[in-house]
């Protein structure tokens, strides 16, 4: 079994220790996921009875299974997101080291690296976020529902698949990437920051504890935590965005990011573009932190190299080794 795990390339162990975090993680705060984007896109119907009259609702109507709604859409998206976010990152921080040694290997190399991995692993999973989102935002109706898209206990989207057929037939491709803008904008300084604050934290811990899982959930915690803060107002027009023409309420069309922004403020005003930021703090905290703490503990599981050993393996035999063996 070790000849076989030695076999398989660093890039290659980076994609599964990846994918395994993300699936792991995002399975884990399904339940408030589910409800944070109902906050988002659904105003009167669940922000009034709060958070916890949301659980009741959604447990009385829809039973345990409807806390899962969305999910294997969720989860079907986040492994080859997390695993290309998470590879691309690493891959990223190599070359830049490769091309711009005078950069260094501080915080401004985790801030570059971590944006363009968000920004390339959004633009390949987005499509499956579109479906997620719409499959969260169904919720079994009631005879005096008004919302477009339910008719009493029917569902527009029977699953997956189904929200994929009838997107592409709706809208084509362009409906697949419906709210992709606001996405990039936000996930370039919130998956930079996210990575350099994790990063960051990290370096001021003895090293004698930088391997402990407690460290490693505090440290995802806080960098989840400061990251999302930044970006989260974009979020919410993203959401907006990809269910606009399943909401009788949206009277005016959503048309870019920044006419969406402000057509969110100027009807719905600012507290809007916070709206669900509470349940996205429980959210996140458990979400980035497990994300961080599995992936690294996968990398060990795979045994790639940590980048403190690989930059002494570096320094070390400099005379005859190239930076681009630098693996992380």
């Amino acid at each position: 079994m070790e000849g076989v795990v030695d076999s398989i390339p660093v890039f290659a162990k980076e994609l599964i220790a990846g994918g395994v975090a993300g699936g792991f993680a995002k399975t884990v705060v399904a339940p408030l996921e589910r409800v944070k984007i109902l906050f988002q896109t659904r105003r009167a119907e669940f922000q009034s009875i709060g958070l916890l009259g949301s659980f009741n609702k959604i447990s009385r109507t829809e039973g345990v299974q409807g806390f899962y709604r969305g999910n294997g859409a969720s989860v079907a998206r986040i492994v080859p997101y997390a695993a290309l976010h998470y590879m691309a990152y690493e891959e990223y921080r190599r070359w830049i080291i490769d091309t711009y040694p005078g950069l260094g290997r501080g915080p401004v190399l985790d801030l570059v690296a971590g944006s363009f991995a968000g920004g390339t692993a959004v633009l390949f999973t987005y499509p499956l976020d579109l479906v997620r989102t719409k499959l969260a935002y169904q919720v079994i109706g009631s005879r005096n529902s008004s919302m477009k898209g339910l008719v009493y206990n029917e569902l527009l989207y029977k699953g997956i698949l189904d929200c994929f057929a009838k997107t592409y037939r709706e809208s084509g491709l362009r409906g697949l990437y419906r709210g992709v803008a606001p996405s990039l904008y936000g996930i370039f300084p919130y998956s930079g920051l996210k990575f350099y604050f994790y990063e960051e934290m990290k370096r001021h811990v003895p090293e004698e504890h930088r391997k402990d899982i407690t460290v490693k959930l505090i440290c995802g915690s806080i960098a989840g935590l400061l990251g999302q803060t930044f970006t989260y107002p974009l979020d919410v027009v993203r959401r907006q965005m990809q269910v606009e023409h399943l909401s009788a309420s949206n009277n005016a069309e959503l048309n870019g990011t920044m006419e969406s922004l402000i057509t969110i403020l100027r009807k719905q005003g600012w507290k809007q573009l916070f709206s669900g930021l509470s349940i996205n703090y429980l959210k996140v905290v458990p979400s980035v932190a497990i994300g961080f703490t599995v992936y690294d503990t996968m990398k060990s599981s795979l045994r790639v190299p940590s980048r403190e050993d690989a930059l002494i393996e570096v320094v070390t035999s400099k005379p005859s080794t190239q930076p681009s063996s630098l693996h992380s």
